[in-house]
């Protein structure tokens, strides 16, 4: 006789590989919808006594009754705002599907009917990196003519570069162009995402009800009873407070760089991450900082101010829930409505784009305020203002080791602007904290960056500066696993003796076996400058040997330099020791990408 609990081998196979090819929410999903079954299934006596939830069935495969919600995410504010979309479509119904642009079967477009794109733009106007291919395809000679397809995209980008949402309306005007119908203009959001997102996902959603009327009973439901009370979640939404347990710089006091090493302990939280995953942060304005700006406006930090429904002092307003540090195009068209400055009207003229990201990129919202003097209003400043957003950092931790801790790698953003301190806001916030004092704080997950599955497999790490951060936590967790793959690290930064970051621990880990190998750059201890990419192409026969015998290759660090850098390095060792031609090194590349093998972790 068969234990109750058992599970043919068979079976066990099938599962594994479908979990493997699903996103967490989907596995939830999954999760809620086998235990109703289960549920319906036990006798009467064994049912426990606690409101039921609803977890709707699963839906059908006709692309005529389906929409699908197809994301590409840098940071994780696409797939969330894609993840909404697609509960609250199910919420009414309706059949849905999720997919992110990578997993997404090309071959399918031609029979979609009706289909919402949430995409991000990584740096000025490219995809992300999960939405290369898919993006290529459709703006490519192979995508097929979609007469029948009924289509929105909505578009997050950041306004203080040139091309905005750039990548997001060459896929609109790409579907438009192959005969699909839009439903919509284009959402552009910028980071003040839910402005424009949240009254395009509301028409998306009518939309999709007008586009797929149920045609009769609603989906079925199976009632899933938890057996035990759930544990508090925290979210994004819903920050938990991580205590700082350590605050320690890493830089000697030569260096030019204040880079820290700082601990939070996630004890009770029920917060878990894997190697890859982001912590989310959401800072606190400096308190100095408010007082510049309410002394330039002249305005009071005590007056209430209403704004959208919601009430609070102004000195709270710009405190905790706007951005100061960092500078945009609508703020300035705002600010030139009101100063009538025409060095302030030139800069916003279409033809000065070079100059109006040089100025974005050099100056913060006081330097604009002293610059081009205006009349402001309490309520006036909080509508001009985005809101203040969480900022991201790579864990430099693994729970195999560090438990119910977390650990970041934070370079603390600062300078001096005309006598005066300048900082980033979230950097700067943590480098304030003291031990003892929390940080509100949740888990962004980045499925994309993940260790291989397959231990046995050598990974290649390459990071400049705190992008070595992640790599911290794949060398841990690889140790603590017994992972048979090799590990090689690349790392840069400017001064062996200042900015060698965690180097007591490489050398530990060469030590014992857990680092197979380390090329460092260190771009100015010599007279020419020395990169990661420079040291990539000096090693580059064994870098194409171990990627030729199945290693993964990681990036983490700056998108616009670093990593495009990596990228072009990359291309030459597929030219040089490959013997590819230009076509062939990218397809070469791409293939890595497509089979999960070359990831980047990049911003």
């Amino acid at each position: 006789m068969l234990a109750p609990n058992y599970v043919p081998e068979a079976h066990h196979t099938l599962i594994a590989e479908l979990a493997g090819t699903l996103e967490s929410s989907s596995l939830h999903w999954l999760s809620g919808y086998f235990a109703g079954i289960a549920q319906a299934r036990q006798p009467a006596r064994e049912a426990v006594a606690a409101p039921p939830l609803s977890v709707a069935a699963a839906p059908a495969t006709d692309a005529a009754q389906r929409l699908t919600v197809l994301y590409g995410s840098q940071t994780g504010n696409a797939k969330r705002l894609a993840t909404q979309l697609y509960e609250q479509v199910q919420a009414q119904g309706l059949e849905a599907r999720l997919v992110r642009a990578d997993q997404y079967k090309t071959k399918e477009l031609k029979d979609e009917q009706l289909l919402y794109v949430v995409m991000s733009t990584q740096g000025d106007g490219d995809a992300p990196d999960d939405s290369i291919a898919w993006v290529e395809f459709v703006l490519g000679k192979r995508a097929p003519k979609l007469p029948r397809l009924k289509y929105a995209v909505l578009g997050l980008g950041d306004s203080s570069y040139p091309s905005f949402c750039g990548i997001s309306q060459k896929v609109d005007a790409r579907l438009a162009e192959l005969g699909a119908q839009r439903l919509q203009d284009a959402g552009t959001a910028d980071l003040d995402i839910d402005t424009v997102a949240g009254p395009w996902q509301t028409k998306a959603l009518e939309q999709a009800r007008e586009a797929l009327k149920p045609g009769g009973a609603a989906a079925p439901q199976a009632t899933v009873t938890p057996l035990h009370p759930q544990a508090e979640k925290f979210t994004r939404d819903r920050p938990f407070q991580a205590e700082v347990l350590l605050n320690q710089p890493i830089t000697g006091r030569d260096s030019d760089r204040d880079v820290r090493h700082i601990e939070l302990s996630l004890e009770g939280s029920n917060l878990q991450y894997e190697p890859g995953d982001a912590l989310g942060v959401w800072p606190v304005q400096d308190d100095t900082l408010v007082a510049r700006i309410l002394e330039t406006t002249g305005l009071n930090a005590a007056d209430t101010v209403d704004h959208q429904g919601t009430q609070r002092p102004l000195g709270e307003w710009l405190g905790r829930y706007r951005e100061l540090t960092v500078l945009t195009r609508p703020f300035l068209t705002a600010l030139a409505e009101r100063a009538q400055q025409a060095s302030l009207n030139e800069l916003l003229k279409p033809e000065a784009r070079e100059q109006l990201a040089a100025y974005l990129g050099g100056h913060q919202l006081i330097d604009a305020l002293r610059q081009w003097p205006s009349r402001w209003s309490g309520p006036e400043l909080v509508a001009a203002l985005r809101p203040l957003t969480p900022r991201l950092y790579s864990i430099a931790s693994s729970t195999a080791v560090s438990e119910d801790e977390v650990h970041l790698t934070l370079g603390h953003v600062a300078f001096e602007q005309d006598g005066e301190s300048r900082w980033g806001v979230a950097s700067h916030f943590l480098s304030e904290r003291a031990e003892g004092e929390t940080v509100p704080v949740f888990i962004e997950e980045n499925s994309r960056f993940r260790l291989p599955a397959d231990s046995a497999r050598d990974i290649i790490m390459i990071g400049a500066g705190t992008g070595v951060a992640p790599f911290r936590a794949f060398v841990q967790a690889r140790a603590e696993a017994g992972a048979d793959g090799r590990n090689w690290l690349f790392f840069g930064n400017p001064h062996f003796t200042s900015d060698f970051l965690y180097q007591t621990e490489w050398q530990q880990a060469l030590k014992d076996g857990s680092l197979n190998r380390i090329d460092l750059a260190f771009s100015r201890d010599q007279g020419d400058k020395v990169y990661v990419q420079h040291k990539l192409l000096e090693q580059g026969a064994d870098v194409y040997d171990w990627i030729q015998a199945g290693a993964h290759v990681y990036v983490c660090g700056d998108a616009n330099r670093m990593a495009r850098d990596v990228n072009a390095a990359l291309l030459e060792i597929a030219r040089d020791q490959g013997g590819l031609d230009e076509e062939g090194a990218r397809q070469w590349l791409d293939d890595l990408s497509a089979q999960g093998r070359y990831a980047r972790d990049v911003y």
